[in-house]
C-alpha cells in the first residue's frame, strides 16, 4: 500500500513531536534535559545494562556541556549526572550494594582505602528496598562531591573529589562496569 503525500505529512507530524520530548531506552522514557538547581543538563546518551540476557537498569548521562567526554566528567570540568532507572525485579538492595562495591574496587583501585568512609556512606543509598521502577540520580559536583537521589528525594550528599571521580569512574572510567553501556552513555 502506497501512502499519499498527505498521509506522509500526517505521519511525520505525529512522530516528530514524540522524538522532541525525549527517547525511550529499554522501555524507560528519558527526558531530554534534567534541571539541577540553576543548571540545565542535557541528555548525552543512554543504554541498557544487562547480564546473562537479563535487563537490569537503564543508565543515562546528563551534562551541562554535550557531547561530554569521560575525561571532562571525571576531571570535573562540568556538572553532570548519571541516572539509573531500575527495570528488573532481579535488582535487590544486596545485589546493588555488591555491584557498586565491586565497581569502586575497579574504579578507585589502590585509592579505595583513602575513600572508604565516603564509599560506606554512599552504599547506604542502596540499603533501602529497591524495586522495579526506582530511579537513582547521582549528581557530580566538581570540586565538591556528589548528591544522590532516589525517586527525586535527596538521600545523601558526600564530599570529596577523589570519591566523586571514583563513583563516576564506575560507569565512565578505564575499567567500567559495562563497556557497551559506557559507550551508549557517551553517545557513541
Amino acid at each position: 500500500m502506497m501512502l499519499r503525500p498527505v498521509s506522509l505529512a500526517l505521519l511525520a507530524a505525529v512522530i516528530l513531536p514524540l522524538q522532541a520530548h525525549g527517547r525511550s531506552v529499554g522501555g524507560v522514557s528519558l527526558a531530554d534535559t534534567l534541571q539541577f538547581k540553576s543548571e540545565q543538563l542535557s541528555l548525552n546518551g543512554a543504554g541498557l545494562r544487562s547480564q546473562f540476557m537479563i535487563r537490569l537498569y537503564v543508565g543515562s548521562l546528563y551534562a551541562v556541556k554535550t557531547p561530554a567526554t569521560p575525561e571532562a566528567i571525571l576531571n570535573g570540568e562540568t556538572i553532570s549526572a548519571i541516572r539509573l532507572n531500575i527495570v528488573s525485579d532481579v535488582i535487590t538492595s544486596e545485589r546493588m550494594t555488591e555491584t557498586i562495591e565491586e565497581g569502586f574496587k575497579k574504579s578507585a583501585g589502590e585509592a579505595l582505602p583513602e575513600i572508604r568512609p565516603q564509599v560506606n556512606d554512599f552504599i547506604a543509598v542502596f540499603r533501602q528496598k529497591i524495586v522495579n521502577g526506582d530511579q537513582f540520580t547521582l549528581i557530580s559536583l566538581p570540586g565538591n562531591g556528589v548528591e544522590a537521589y532516589k525517586n527525586g528525594q535527596l538521600i545523601t550528599a558526600i564530599r570529596g573529589e577523589p570519591f566523586r571521580q571514583a563513583l563516576f569512574g564506575i560507569w565512565l572510567g578505564g575499567q567500567p562496569a559495562d563497556v557497551r553501556l559506557k559507550n551508549a552513555m557517551l553517545g557513541r
